[in-house]
């Protein structure tokens, strides 16, 4: 991130009671921040948290093709409707349409290409990426695509060449899909001459993601349709189904407009999703409203555009990515599509989401929604909860209601917690209580899933973690990090427990959360897995990673010794205290960062020392300083992964977005906050980025947020005061910090005891 400019202009502009429609924040976003590197974002037209996510597709295979888009790629495939944003797994890529003049070459058709025969060259020079709007200019068929979005529906805006003199056409594409993955059904018809529809099913990461969509054109087309099979690279068949569209009354220069909607319960509830959100094909009006509601998103956080440009870019490109994900899941109707796999009828004003990467959100994402929208929140831990009825267990990774079986621990616990922690849930704790200890305790029985997936929702670690307090490293992989979550988790469902008026639940469970310990090697000062016997597996490495086949997730040693977020007390004793724990934190971020092993994880990386910012596990170890009397390196740190970690630029993330949680990082530190353990009503005070935000709270309310001395000199905090109250912690509640209306920082060049 961009260094703050040793002398900065005063601290002005935009105010706590403006309206917010009287700036344009979408003008400080690029969603293109995230496509480069392994940031795995797209950059396609969508609104906050829309249903249907239209964007270009650049590239089919490799781990740099989750979300479609590759800023280094020079090729584009086509623009399919549905995409994850910043995720380490690919899926989606459903229902690819590419605009094209004269002859449709769909052949050769063969799996080991990254492009289509259909693609097109095209340049970033011609391309122009927004919040809730997409162009770019398509060289190879010289047409000019253009996209916009509401919730539910994808409006597309082709200009075709004043020079064309060949016919305008489409190519549909059903067959078509990110990573190949397994077409189970595919359907494409004409309902007439201006409308198709069709379904498809596809089995990869979602065991079983179905999808219909609608799409209706501002012309009359001519249909061929491709329902051939051809052979793969290795021999076996492929199935392709594809239309093949005409538009004869389309001349050169004309546009053509193109709708598309799509649902998961029925091809009437796509159509039915189209004719509410888009009876017209008015592109500017719903370029328009877009814009307007990205705004609205992003006006939560106010920052004067006195700061420095690239961090403003920076900051509101975060804000713009923590609302991509979840998705909305619910038709115009109300229908949905269950975990159950039936169609449902639900309630319009209460919609179901989809796409929870709970492993990473519950860190950042659902703490900041719990700070600028509450009710969104609560709205979604209601569908965590409805999810957990109908398909027997709360989800770990959750996509278009399947269960995915992704990653580890049962971390909607802790989102539950922290929001009946903060006094915000609608849903009843014992509710709660229920779904969490479904999720804890061991039991495969009665979950909606393939057995594949169930035996990674109740991994064998659960068996022994309820059985005898711990997990066997050679019982179960990846055990140290399952049982460092299980133990904070457990903790967080004693939380539950405790409001829930349940005490045997709760003291079992606070007994279950110190399970951390059995893990701690006092001579190596490293958690390390353990054996049956109770021996240390052998040999130890701390740097060591084979990539989801060791003890611990997608990290090593290095980082997976600090997760204690529940009890850094505990931690901070089995380190042998304060300066014990100090000295050895500082080990972490000044020891070599190299890293050894046979499948050393792509994900450690963003690496100070061995600290990881670019994935998760890391995420809450800077503010570990302010629990041993040292805040000025909490401050210090927070400030070099502002500078080292997020720039303004495609490669400008360190590692996976994830669905919001990297960008909630940034956002909740540059409040000068962040919320270590989640569950626990309480954030860690850390620096800011800007002099000045106002948040825009709930009921009108506003928290100003300043510190008029930031400066490149004066980067440590000598003071912190809350509505004039000075504090003598580093640490503030979450009804403090919302009651409040100006948390103030004192700024100085040297490091200090802020809070003595």
């Amino acid at each position: 991130m961009a260094a703050l400019a040793a002398a900065i202009l005063p601290a002005c502009s935009t105010g706590a009671n403006d309206k917010a429609s009287d700036r344009d924040y979408a003008a400080y976003v690029d969603p293109l921040i995230g496509t480069g590197g392994h940031g795995h974002t797209f950059p396609g037209a969508v609104t906050p948290h829309g249903m249907i996510q239209p964007s270009p597709d650049t590239r089919i295979d490799g781990w740099d093709a989750c979300s479609g888009y590759y800023y280094a790629d020079s090729l584009i495939n086509g623009f399919s409707q549905t995409h994850v944003s910043g995720t380490g797994c690919a899926d989606y890529g459903d229902v690819l349409i590419m605009p094209v003049t004269g002859p449709k070459t769909i052949d050769p058709q063969i799996d080991t290409l990254q492009n289509l025969p259909f693609a097109s060259a095209f340049s970033h020079s011609r391309e122009t990426a927004e919040p809730g709007y997409y162009s770019v200019m398509l060289d190879r068929y010289g047409i000019n695509a253009e996209i916009t979005a509401t919730d539910r529906v994808a409006l597309y805006r082709f200009t075709f060449p004043d020079s064309m003199k060949q016919d305008a056409g489409m190519i549909v594409d059903m067959d078509y899909s990110i990573q190949h993955q397994r077409n189970i059904t595919m359907d494409i018809h004409a309902l007439s001459d201006t409308e198709l529809a069709g379904y498809k099913m596809t089995k990869y990461w979602a065991f079983d993601q179905g999808i219909y969509f609608y799409a209706r054109f501002s012309s009359p087309f001519k249909v061929e349709y491709v329902t051939d099979t051809i052979s793969d690279t290795d021999g076996d068949p492929y199935a392709r189904c594809k239309a093949l569209l005409t538009f004869p009354e389309v001349k050169a220069g004309d546009t053509l407009y193109a709708a598309i909607s799509v649902s998961a319960v029925d091809e009437e509830g796509a159509r039915k999703n189209a004719q509410a959100e888009m009876p017209e094909f008015d592109f500017d009006g719903t370029k328009a409203a877009a814009r307007a509601k990205w705004n609205a998103w992003l006006s939560k956080i106010d920052v004067p555009d006195s700061e420095n440009e690239d961090d403003l870019k920076i900051f509101y490109s975060s804000l713009y990515h923590t609302a991509i994900a979840p998705n909305l899941f619910t038709d115009v109707d109300g229908r949905y599509l269950g975990m159950d796999r039936e169609p449902r009828q639900g309630a319009v004003e209460d919609p179901v989401y989809t796409i929870f990467s709970t492993w990473d959100t519950f860190r950042a994402l659902h703490p900041l929604l719990t700070i600028i929208d509450p009710q969104l929140n609560d709205a979604l831990m209601r569908s965590l909860l409805l999810k957990a009825r109908e398909g027997g267990i709360l989800p770990m990774w959750e996509l278009a209601s399947n269960y995915t079986g992704t990653m580890i621990g049962y971390h909607t616990a802790a989102m539950l917690a922290d929001v009946v922690a903060k006094g915000q849930n609608s849903f009843d704790p014992k509710e709660a209580l229920a779904a969490s200890l479904r999720a804890a305790e061991y039991n495969p029985e009665g979950i909606v899933a393939p057995p594949a997936v169930v035996a990674c929702l109740m991994p064998q670690a659960k068996y022994y973690k309820n059985l005898q307090g711990w997990i066997p490293s050679d019982k179960d992989h990846e055990s140290v990090a399952k049982a460092l979550e299980y133990a904070y988790d457990d903790w967080a469902i004693a939380r539950l427990a405790e409001a829930a008026g349940d005490d045997a639940v709760c003291q079992r469970y606070d007994s279950l959360g110190k399970a951390y310990r059995h893990y701690f090697d006092p001579a190596t000062k490293f958690m390390r897995g353990r054996m049956s016997d109770g021996s240390w597996r052998e040999p130890f490495n701390p740097r060591a990673s084979n990539h989801r086949n060791d003890d611990y997730c997608e990290g090593t040693a290095w980082q997976w010794t600090w997760f204690v977020p529940h009890d850094v007390d505990g931690l901070v004793e089995l380190m042998g205290g304060r300066e014990a724990f100090a000295s050895r934190l500082d080990s972490l971020f000044s020891a070599s960062s190299e890293l050894e092993g046979e499948l050393v994880s792509a994900d450690i990386s963003g690496l100070i020392g061995q600290y990881a910012h670019g994935n998760e596990p890391s995420h809450h170890v800077t503010h570990l300083y302010n629990y041993v009397g040292q805040p000025w390196k909490t401050q210090e740190l927070v400030g070099r992964i502002f500078d080292e970690q997020y720039r303004n630029d495609p490669d400008g993330l360190s590692g996976n977005e994830d669905c919001g949680q990297m960008s909630a990082w940034l956002i909740m530190n540059a409040m000068g906050i962040y919320q270590v353990a989640p569950g626990k009503a309480e954030y860690s005070i850390g620096r800011p980025l800007f002099r000045r935000m106002t948040v825009r709270l709930p009921e009108g309310k506003t928290l100003e947020i300043s510190a008029p001395e930031l400066s490149a000199d004066k980067r440590y905090v000598k003071s912190v005061t809350l509505d004039g109250r000075r504090l003598t912690s580093p640490f503030i509640s979450h009804k403090e910090l919302t009651s409040g209306q100006r948390l103030e920082f004192e700024m100085t060049d040297k490091p200090t005891d802020t809070f003595k």
